[in-house]
């Protein structure tokens, strides 16, 4: 089991991991190769034909170009105290209007430092570069230049062109051949003056990250890691970040981030070089000092094609896959080549406990008919029954045994409707069943039948139903928990397969029979399963969509 699981996932591996490629590639064969798997890849060199490359490089003169070109433009930046870490909820950060030669001039003092070694920036120098008259006239950017960051400046945006702030410096970047046929969204620029960290987050759209000055290093997880990741609510402004703070997290918090860098790539990119980073890929991205970046974005085909009148199907089928993904993660669907392992855990399982031939009070709290642990094997072994189903039919009539005597139940239990001792047991029950809902590990009568291959199975409640209709009824109606339920449900559809059409009648039949109200145990089961799918469900609500739902309103 462990074997096909890791091979599984390395195939998976395989298949996400991040090309690098020397040349650009066709239009078609990005297409096909590339963007159609939805899967990063980096182009070495692929800018370094750009004007931009040359003119805008700082080491160049190129601050002084970009002066000239767009200095007297008024750009949206985002100040944060939070910097060098910029995250993208804006409790956290602010945009403010800044003239573009200002921030120039931030660049040139921060280089200016850089080269003679002096370390941070003064305040009188910075009172000097900008000159405010006085501390009332003094912007917020001037007091902490590091915490500025030009992000996402537009210098085309097809679907808002009153937002352009930086048009002019479009004829110094090309759209790369490979994009030549997509319909552009946006075309940005990236700077920064001093290092700074990206939150984690993903896009809605295609990314290419072209570098044309500096140094970034990007971390990269697929969209199937995002339940580790801890996403913000899907209802919030700051919806497709990531909760977890990478520079500092807290696992008492955020459990599941602690296998956070195993499924991550990291990519360094450096001028000229360019990342595709598909949509609802996370991200977290470090720039050097002084970077210069320009992003392409493009709606990808999957967006394009999903009708709007789809949209709540589309948002169903998604839902329900996820569902029944957390659903196979507590119960994994067993190979053939798994039976005779699970046969093996089983005697594993079974021989750690067995029934306690002490306890005598089963028959006074279950029908009279039900027999006594030490009565127990001689009744299955003359009915031939093999060993691993004695054992697994010891443990199932002790555990509840053990839960009637938690109860202090001493008549018998007949029905869900019929006495109130019944209700009060089912209450006591009911405690234990939430306290191990989702769990197969923690719950025991779930283990032991999930350990069961088919026969076996259909043995022991043969068996059960046979000498120990009550302790069956009590197992049902009270001690099945919703994993339990669950478990129940998929060793019947395993057995399914195994018999004829008139022997699964036949086991139903008897099986249902042993109950006073065959409809309560029905109910019983079909219950159990829906709050197990219910639970699978809210899970999926929090790992991706960072939804804690307290389940349906009253009346509902």
């Amino acid at each position: 089991m462990v074997s096909n699981r890791s091979s599984v996932r390395t195939a998976m591996e395989e298949s996400l991991q991040i090309q690098r490629l020397e040349e650009a590639p066709s239009a078609r064969d990005f297409e096909s190769r590339i963007e159609s798997t939805n899967v990063p890849a980096v182009f070495n060199g692929c800018v370094k034909d750009w004007k931009a490359f040359s003119k805008w490089n700082p080491s160049n003169g190129g601050l002084d170009y970009l002066q000239e070109r767009v200095g007297l433009c008024v750009v949206e930046a985002m100040l944060s105290s939070s910097a060098p870490v910029f995250y993208g909820d804006l409790r956290s950060h602010e945009r403010v209007p800044l003239p573009f030669s200002a921030f120039i001039g931030l660049c040139k003092q921060r280089m200016r430092h850089s080269e003679d070694g002096s370390g941070a920036c003064f305040e009188s120098e910075q009172r000097g570069l900008l000159e405010p008259v006085s501390e009332y006239d003094r912007e917020p950017y001037e007091d902490a230049p590091q915490q500025i960051y030009l992000a996402q400046v537009p210098i085309i945006n097809t679907e808002n062109e009153d937002r352009v702030q930086l048009e002019s410096l479009r004829e110094d970047i090309q759209t790369p051949v490979f994009l030549e046929d997509k319909v552009l969204a946006s075309t940005n620029l990236w700077m920064n003056n001093a290092q700074a960290r990206s939150s984690t987050h993903y896009d809605p759209h295609h990314n290419l990250l072209c570098i044309v000055s500096g140094c970034k290093q990007v971390v990269l997880w697929p969209p199937s890691a995002s339940a580790i990741l801890y996403p913000m609510p899907i209802y919030g402004e700051a919806s497709n970040h990531s909760s977890v703070p990478l520079e500092n997290p807290d696992f008492s918090n955020y459990p599941r981030a602690q296998c956070l860098m195993e499924y991550s790539q990291k990519v360094i990119l450096h001028a000229g070089d360019a990342l595709f980073i598909p949509e609802g890929w996370f991200h977290q991205v470090d720039s050097d000092d002084l970077t210069i970046a320009v992003n392409f974005w493009w709606r990808s085909n999957i967006v394009s094609n999903m009708s709007e009148h789809m949209d709540a199907y589309y948002l169903r089928i998604i839902l329900r896959r996820l569902t029944d993904k957390e659903m196979n993660r507590v119960l994994p669907k067993s190979s053939l080549a798994e039976m005779e392992n699970k046969k093996k855990h089983t005697c594993v399982v079974l021989n750690n406990g067995g029934v306690d031939q002490n306890d005598n009070d089963l028959d006074q709290a279950c029908e009279r008919k039900d027999l006594k642990g030490k009565e127990l094997e001689q009744r299955t072994m003359s009915h031939e029954l093999e060993p691993l189903a004695i054992h697994a039919l010891h443990e199932l009539v002790s555990l509840v045994h053990h839960r009637v005597n938690a109860a202090e139940l001493r008549q018998p239990v007949q029905s869900t409707t019929t006495t109130d001792s019944a209700a009060s047991v089912k209450d006591e029950f009911t405690k234990v069943v939430r306290a191990n809902s989702f769990s197969l590990e923690d719950d025991p009568v779930a283990k032991i039948i999930w350990a069961l291959q088919p026969c076996t199975f259909r043995n022991v409640f043969l068996a059960m139903v046979k000498n120990f209709p009550r302790t069956l009824e009590a197992l049902i109606l009270h001690l099945l928990s919703p994993v339990g339920a669950e478990v129940l449900t998929c060793k019947f559809e395993e057995m399914d397969q195994q018999i004829t059409e008139e022997d699964r009648n036949r086991f139903y039949q008897v099986f249902y029979g042993a109950f006073d109200d065959q409809f309560a145990a029905m109910d019983a089961i079909l219950n159990g399963k829906e709050l197990f799918a219910l639970q699978a469900y809210k899970n999926v609500l929090d790992k991706y969509l960072g939804v804690d739902w307290g389940g349906p309103k009253p009346g509902v």
